[in-house]
């Protein structure tokens, strides 16, 4: 049975994970109708996914750009109520914690048309955190919740989701290990000598260096706090690739920081294979990005998290990766040991699945659908 499917997506995390689920979605011969909100509208965040990942085009391009929570959601539903009543898909497929997400999922129930939240049951429980409200919202408004470990299955079952609730692996593995095979055979094996061209100037590929990015909310609105981090950052022994997100730039700007300083080599966001080849020729990786804590851990790279929680616990076991709220807090010494470690000697299993989610992802569509 074909069946209409609509993805709502907004963000750069969001557009990795629609990679690999367009493609599943084509091989099993169903229309795949993808609705662009514009929330992030920035090219390097945006644009060059389409055409790095081999996503189709968006059908519908909403162009909200930015805003507040309320101003973002709000818009982000005016704008497509019109294309659901238009469209009428089986499923509403909503990806991650974004506003988007959670605009797309509020839109879609009103309307009764059925709803698939696809990376649900993560949990910070960090009730600061607006992803943290976009996904138990969006898990508590949807009709089938695709999870991708679990642990997440464990979480919705706790919140009496189980019955809704199917384990499907992370689709982020199916388009994470395809890039690094693709790198590393296009390389072949020699990282050091074909990186990016996208990586800050000054960055040194025959030294160590680390890959770090830095967005939230929680890190970049207070001045004190994101100076303190960026201190601790610049004051590292190894180069250290920022490749510094708009909202990085624009906090750093309004509070009067300076990123290029000491170990700090800023750059722009880079296209998904070369953020995979970026890790893979790097030390380490230091981030406040859910994302690429779980990438660090498949790439092999030991990952430093600028938070109190992750929503991937997984990654701690055996130390990939290390929660480090105030590297300010650990001394100098401490932290450089930290930052700089090497990758762990223990295995690290397959937590979140084989790298077959998708096709999982579009069987379970196709089995659950709702006339």
């Amino acid at each position: 049975m074909s069946l209409k499917i609509l993805s709502v997506v907004g963000a750069r995390p969001q557009l990795v994970k629609l990679a690999p689920i367009a493609a599943a979605l084509g091989a099993a011969g169903h229309r795949h109708v993808i609705v662009h909100t514009g929330q992030h509208y920035d090219a390097d965040l945006s644009d060059v996914f389409f055409s790095g990942l081999g996503i189709p085009d968006p059908d519908v391009h909403l162009g909200v750009g930015s805003g507040s929570h309320g101003v973002q959601t709000g818009a982000v539903m005016a704008a497509l109520d019109p294309i659901l009543e238009r469209e009428r898909p089986d499923w509403v497929l909503v990806y991650g914690d974004t506003n988007s997400t959670l605009a797309g999922a509020v839109s879609a129930v009103k309307l009764h048309l059925p709803v698939a939240h696809l990376e649900a049951g993560l949990r910070s429980f960090n009730r600061r955190m607006p992803e943290e409200h976009n996904r138990v919202l969006t898990d508590h408004a949807a009709d089938l919740l695709l999870a991708p470990t679990e642990e997440a299955m464990r979480h919705l079952a706790a919140e009496g989701l189980a019955e809704r609730s199917v384990r499907t692996g992370d689709v982020m593995v199916d388009v994470c290990l395809r890039i690094r095979d693709t790198v590393l055979a296009r390389t072949g094996g020699d990282l050091p000598e074909s990186l990016p061209e996208g990586l800050p100037d000054g960055i040194d590929p025959e030294r160590p260096y680390l890959v770090a990015t830095l967005h939230r909310a929680e890190n970049t609105d207070d001045a004190v706090r994101l100076g303190s981090l960026v201190d601790s950052l610049a004051d590292l022994p190894v180069q250290v690739a920022l490749l510094a997100h708009p909202r990085l730039v624009a906090r750093a700007e309004t509070h009067g920081i300076k990123l290029g300083r000491g170990a700090l080599r800023v750059g722009r966001p880079l296209p998904y294979a070369g953020m995979v080849a970026a890790v893979l020729g790097s030390q380490g990786v230091i981030t406040d990005s859910g994302g690429l804590q779980k990438e660090a851990f498949l790439l092999e790279r030991p990952c430093t998290t600028l938070r109190t929680e992750t929503e991937w616990p997984e990654t701690l076991a055996g130390g990939w990766n290390e929660l480090v709220a105030d590297p300010g807090a650990l001394g100098p010494v401490h932290w450089a040991e930290t930052a700089t470690r090497p990758a762990p000697d223990v295995p690290r299993g397959t937590p979140y699945g084989d790298g077959r989610a998708a096709e999982a992802v579009a069987a379970i569509l196709a089995e659950r659908v709702r006339r």
